[in-house]
């Protein structure tokens, strides 16, 4: 499959100036179309159960869970047993924080004390917010850098004895900004707490192998690595199931986790697209750093002088070493407004901020904790590259965003 084999779109020989641009990876990926040839038994003629264990129906479809599940440990370097599926990353997100929480709380655990980052995703930041108000935890919200990076040194420094429980993402969903989520765990750590990650916007776009990261719990959704909406993962770490209560009541699935019959056809999808991300994550990561460049370097070819939001990307960081994903480009066109820019410009998907706050018209919460000037704030577009973007794209994206930035009123 390469860039020119977007589903859903004609190849560059047939593209016609009309054709829509996506440039809104951050928000969801298109499905690859291997991930969904994948699905298709598991939708129509293979679709026992897995949870059946009288049948042959129902063993097809749990040697295809397993398989999943094994994909999945794989692309972050995690076992198997390790993987608990869920719906979503939002799911995942608050099993993570809500079950650490209400374990300690149903355990009688003193410890009372959340520590997140303050750009983190929205899910996490109301997720903890709801165990202030209901069992009255103290949340502690840590700021990044200028840069959009936040310092263990800053998540240190705040930790205490009753520190239940540290939350900080690895790659951010709005700035694309990479964390150092093993320095942090470590520290973490050596007060006692637990700790998790958001790698919802890390995984496949950089390396990730839990072997080494002292992290305890890291979620990731189906739909950021091109494959179906729907369904998630949580790693848990071998050791601390007794430490997060279920969120679900029922069967004893998933650990005793997570309740509920698995969807066979998501799972399967999710495990393919972890299989692909692993196997080609690498080379698309180099490509699309290509891209980033090549558009960042067109905007301002035309005169509209971006200002990068959160670390750049310059293209020679060592594979592992990024400040930034190159898939992600947060950028201002200083006299502009991101808003009138995306509705002069129907034809490019982007956005102004995350897809879980779009409908919200307050500016970005994630700009605001860089302190940015809030002419640059309400300027800021996120456009984001993926796996079925080409150089052409690009190419068209720069000119009908030069045409609307440079009319100016």
């Amino acid at each position: 499959m390469t860039a020119m084999e977007a589903p859903g779109r004609m190849s560059d020989d047939t593209d016609c100036p009309a054709a829509p641009i996506y440039l809104d990876n951050q928000a969801t990926t298109p499905m690859d179309p291997r991930v969904l040839e994948a699905m298709m038994p598991y939708l129509t003629t293979q679709f026992g159960n897995p949870h059946s264990a009288t049948h042959r129906w129902g063993w097809d479809a749990d040697a295809a869970v397993v398989k999943a599940r094994r994909q999945v440990a794989t692309l972050i370097g995690a076992d198997q047993g390790e993987i608990v599926f869920t719906s979503g990353a939002t799911e995942s997100k608050n099993l993570a924080i809500k079950g650490v929480a209400l374990a300690a709380v149903a355990a009688g655990d003193p410890r009372r004390h959340l520590v997140v980052s303050a750009i983190e995703h929205r899910c996490v930041l109301a997720a903890a917010e709801r165990m202030a108000a209901a069992h009255g935890f103290e949340v502690t919200v840590v700021p990044p850098g200028p840069d959009g990076i936040v310092r263990a040194d800053a998540v240190a420094a705040v930790l205490r004895d009753d520190t239940l429980l540290v939350s900080v993402m690895a790659v951010n969903n709005e700035i694309g900004t990479v964390q150092p989520v093993a320095d942090i765990a470590a520290r973490a750590h050596e007060r006692g707490a637990l700790v998790h990650t958001d790698a919802a916007q890390a995984a496949g776009r950089i390396p990730l192998d839990l072997r080494r990261a002292p992290v305890d719990m890291l979620s990731l959704s189906g739909h950021k690595i091109y494959g179906p909406k729907g369904v998630g993962a949580l790693f848990v770490r071998r050791g601390i199931e007794d430490r997060i209560q279920p969120l679900f009541d029922g069967g004893r699935q998933e650990r005793g986790l997570r309740a509920g019959t698995l969807p066979t056809p998501l799972v399967v999808g999710l495990g393919e697209a972890a299989r692909l991300a692993r196997q080609e994550g690498p080379e698309e990561t180099q490509r699309i750093g290509r891209l980033h460049l090549r558009l960042l370097a067109g905007l301002t070819a035309a005169g509209l002088t971006p200002e990068i939001n959160g670390a750049a990307f310059t293209g020679s960081e060592a594979p592992g070493h990024m400040p930034r994903v190159p898939h992600n480009l947060n950028l201002s066109i200083p006299g502009t407004e991101a808003d009138r820019i995306i509705r002069a410009l129907p034809d490019i998907a982007m956005s102004a901020g995350s897809a879980c706050s779009s409908a919200a018209v307050e500016p970005s919460y994630v700009l605001r904790a860089l302190k940015l000037a809030e002419a640059r704030v309400t300027a800021a577009l996120r456009l984001g590259l993926g796996r079925f973007t080409t150089e052409a794209e690009v190419d068209r994206a720069v000119a009908m965003l030069a045409k609307v930035a440079g009319a100016r009123s």
